[in-house]
């Protein structure tokens, strides 16, 4: 038997349920985590490839937080947000190592940087190790998302 929730207060959320909530709690972890990285690998000088796998455990972390279902959508979800991590904090490092001989603020360098100047310099900067840790952080993201 099931007893219904008093009128004046409103029903519980059902679990796996995705809102508008679950996307901002994505979008949150993948750019704000995403910015954590450029601003700590532009500080230290380093390209830091190892938070990779730290930022595929806080998109599982966010995933789960949000609700999402269990499945190979979450884990779908979660490779495409580290992937992006990845991307975007990539191109942040670009542009924050090219915004000093040029005179520009990162924000500047990050609008005038094209695809094939980042493409370049993404293989320069990024040889095996790094390489490494990034396919360890979309594996952990792929595993640790279902």
């Amino acid at each position: 038997m099931t007893v219904a929730a008093p009128p004046d207060r409103p029903a519980p959320p059902v679990a796996g349920r995705v809102r508008l909530y679950s996307w901002l709690l994505l979008a949150l972890g993948t750019f704000g985590f995403a910015a954590f990285w450029t601003l700590a690998a532009v500080s230290l000088d380093r390209q830091l490839a190892w938070l990779a796998v730290l930022g595929a455990l806080d998109i599982a972390w966010m995933l789960r937080l949000g609700g999402w279902r269990r499945g190979w959508t979450r884990a779908a979800l979660g490779l495409i947000a580290t992937a992006l991590i990845v991307l975007v904090a990539n191109w942040g490092i670009v542009a924050g190592q090219l915004s000093g001989p040029f005179g520009l603020d990162l924000a500047s360098s990050a609008t005038k940087l094209g695809p094939n100047l980042f493409w370049t310099l993404f293989h320069l900067a990024n040889a095996g190790p790094e390489l490494i840790w990034i396919a360890i952080g979309l594996m952990v993201a792929a595993v640790a998302s279902r």
